[in-house]
């Protein structure tokens, strides 16, 4: 049998050979119960909040707590994977966040609640720079940019998913036991990495004594317009991943099986357009389009256009509201298919696992911010309006960075 590597180089050029595939399957699959699990307590709020009898300004603490660690944790992981076996590090993390999650559905109080949420963000720390690392290593240039789209389809299958199947199943058996069997029953994928995970060092290890060092990829200012960019992006979708169930049934009031249909549908709209988006752009530029006005047209549009989110709060009429809502999602969509082509594009093999770390780790910065002052706007004024208001500013600002502030985008001659 060959290895994954082995087989990317005996493949005819044009194809993906199986063994990569499968890889890659077993990639979308993790990331999709790595979003369920981290925003699954989002879907639980509504019920936890009268449970445990919290304030929203504690919910927002709550829910941003995940990103603390999870933030802190990037530049860590990009080390661990660059040092060690990257398959045993992403299977380590995947077992340390399904066993918080499974315990979660054990837990009687708000502090607990806290300290779970801060494991599972050391556990799914590991997941993106790894699979960076993989892509980087095993996978050939001209597939890497498919594979970034199915792996980020993957971010929003997943909480669609989560969404849809753990609101049915909270409103009819209450949250705790969908806690408890997501977990231990996400085990299963384990055994299944061990068998089919990519074999050999590949491409991007070969060299790693060559790789630059933290300090030469922060002097670049496309490293600093990625970091900043990414942010503004992640804030409006850690926005929508933590609060839109909690606004969907508490400001529209819609029941919690409304709830689950609205939501997942929202983040199926989204998957379809990231999908839709990176194979276009793909095309594009297999065209002859030049990569960093596709790559920069897709960011800087897709943000610039999720801005509309802003009338989902000031439209009454809920067809139009859901409306701009899914125009949101989808726009969104298209800046997601290729932010990390732009910053594997400009890394390269060499930097992608460390660059990948340090952006995540700044982006993720969002996913803190987010959920702590969308609970703080509403604690204070009672209503959404200026906490979409807020969402939509930070995307705006998102786009101005693209457009004009990232340059173009080709690879980082590294110093030897």
């Amino acid at each position: 049998m060959f290895s994954a590597s082995e087989a990317s180089t005996k493949a005819a050029p044009g194809r993906l050979p199986g063994a990569l595939w499968g890889v890659l399957a077993l990639l979308v699959i993790s990331v999709a119960i790595n979003y369920i699990d981290r925003g699954n307590l989002s879907i639980a709020a509504p019920l936890l909040k009268e449970e445990l009898r919290i304030s929203p300004a504690q919910l927002g603490l709550l829910l941003s707590s995940f990103f603390w660690t999870y933030s802190t944790f990037q530049i860590v992981s990009g080390w661990l994977v660059d040092r060690f076996d990257v398959n045993r590090v992403i299977a380590a993390g995947f077992l340390l966040w399904s066993a918080a999650t499974a315990a979660t559905g054990w837990i009687h109080s708000f502090e607990m609640l806290v300290v779970l949420r801060l494991v599972l963000g050391i556990g799914e720390s590991v997941a993106y720079p790894c699979y960076s690392k993989i892509l980087a290593g095993h996978f050939p240039e001209h597939h890497r940019g498919l594979a970034n789209s199915l792996i980020d389809a993957g971010t929003k299958c997943g909480p669609a998913l989560g969404t849809l199947a753990g609101g049915l199943l909270m409103a009819r058996f209450g949250w705790r036991p969908f806690f408890v069997i997501l977990g231990l029953g996400s085990l299963v994928w384990l055994p299944l990495w061990f068998r089919w995970m990519p074999r050999g060092q590949g491409a991007a290890a070969r060299r790693a004594a060559d790789a630059p060092g933290i300090s030469d990829i922060l002097r670049h200012r496309a490293a600093w317009a990625t970091f900043g960019g990414h942010f503004c992006g992640n804030y409006f979708w850690y926005f929508l991943l933590t609060w839109l169930p909690f606004y969907l049934v508490r400001e529209r009031h819609f029941s919690m099986r409304e709830m689950a249909s609205l939501g997942s549908l929202a983040y199926l709209v989204t998957a379809a357009a990231t999908t839709a988006a990176g194979w276009l752009s793909d095309r594009a530029i297999a065209a002859g389009s030049a990569p960093s006005r596709v790559r920069k047209t897709c960011t800087g549009f897709g943000l610039g256009f999720a801005t509309i989110i802003l009338g989902v709060t000031a439209i009454p009429n809920e067809t139009a509201s859901l409306v701009l809502l899914l125009l949101a999602c989808a726009s969104y969509g298209v800046f997601a298919s290729s932010h990390w082509a732009i910053t594997q594009t400009l890394a390269g093999p060499l930097a992608a696992g460390k660059w990948t770390g340090l952006q995540n780790f700044v982006a993720n910065l969002a996913g803190v911010a987010a959920p702590a002052i969308t609970g703080f706007v509403v604690d204070s004024t009672g209503q959404f309006f200026w906490a979409f208001a807020v969402s939509a500013g930070v995307a705006l600002a998102g786009a101005i960075i693209y457009t004009f502030g990232l340059g173009k985008v080709a690879p980082v001659e590294w110093a030897e």
